[in-house]
């Protein structure tokens, strides 16, 4: 279990994860260590080899957990093994050559333009700093394409209105300056007005606060987000997430390049922004007969 502390400490302060991930790594193994307690009696993570975490991929696909959610606890003890090769706790990896189960990529459905429409320009809002900030956050949600923990860990300091620029910590501790466009600035200038009218500012370094003066988490910005959505969209997801891919499918929609759309998304490799490309092609297929002499309109 120390190796667990350290493994956690070692996620938390030198990989800066969220604490929303660090704690889905810390319950992927509880998870895992009570599988070997109880199949192989055994207690010490150090000492367990491939047949028994075989034995534990099998049990979970037995149990219908599916094969992107067996991959994502299998990445999760690979990066502890990872990390207690690193301290030199063991001499080499028991999945050193296991290899990830094959799933099916799930196209995920990115909110309209009509749907962004509704949200930004035809609900009602609460009064005062809530609706403000509520509206500020799913607009800089979508016109940036920040990811929810790069939004919560905004800092004050960071948001420079006189260049028009946000600078964002994103993953690995990687930097990038974002532009704003020019009504979200009025947007964050209304914003301030109210943030100053809060009594108690306990996170005053931070740049989005509840109304009691402490930063936004994660729970909270994901509901905020599903409640205002539910309004006006009938999708089964609707998340900080989905805004961010809404964010790169309406640039790549509208003519967008895809290595802009990756510096601005902070991916470091294309690859990882290609997925968007699969919403875009649709925008693209419907211009094309629309467009095309030859095709049967």
């Amino acid at each position: 279990m120390n190796n667990l502390k350290s493994f956690q400490d070692y996620l938390q302060l030198e990989k800066n994860y969220s604490s929303h991930t660090v704690n889905a790594y810390v319950n992927d193994l509880i998870f895992f260590q009570e599988f070997i307690r109880n199949n192989f009696e055994q207690e010490n993570l150090n000492e367990v080899n491939y047949s028994m975490i075989r034995n534990w991929i099998v049990s979970m696909v037995d149990n219908g957990i599916s094969n992107s959610s067996v991959n994502r606890k299998v990445s999760s003890l690979k990066s502890f093994y990872k990390f207690l090769l690193k301290i030199k706790q063991i001499d080499s990896s028991p999945l050193l050559k296991h290899k990830s189960l094959k799933s099916s990529e799930k196209i995920q459905i990115p909110f309209s333009e009509k749907e962004l429409d509704k949200v930004l320009n035809h609900i009602k809002y609460p009064d005062g700093f809530d609706g403000i900030r509520d509206k500020l956050v799913i607009d800089l949600f979508y016109t940036t394409g920040v990811r929810r923990t790069e939004l919560i860990n905004l800092k004050l300091q960071n948001v420079d209105l006189s260049k028009n620029t946000l600078k964002v910590l994103g993953k690995r501790n990687k930097e990038r300056i974002l532009p704003i466009l020019p009504i979200i600035t009025n947007q964050i200038n209304l914003y301030l007005s109210e943030r100053t009218k809060i009594e108690c500012i306990r996170d005053n370094d931070y740049f989005f606060l509840m109304l009691k003066g402490v930063k936004l988490n994660d729970s909270f910005v994901y509901r905020l987000i599903n409640y205002y959505f539910s309004n006006v969209s009938e999708k089964v997801k609707k998340s900080p997430h989905i805004l961010r891919h809404t964010f790169a499918t309406h640039m790549l929609n509208n003519g967008a390049d895809l290595n802009s759309v990756k510096e601005l998304l902070g991916h470091s490799s294309l690859a990882s922004t290609q997925v968007y490309i699969h919403n875009s092609l649709a925008e693209l297929k419907k211009v094309y007969v629309d467009a095309h002499p030859r095709s049967n309109k």
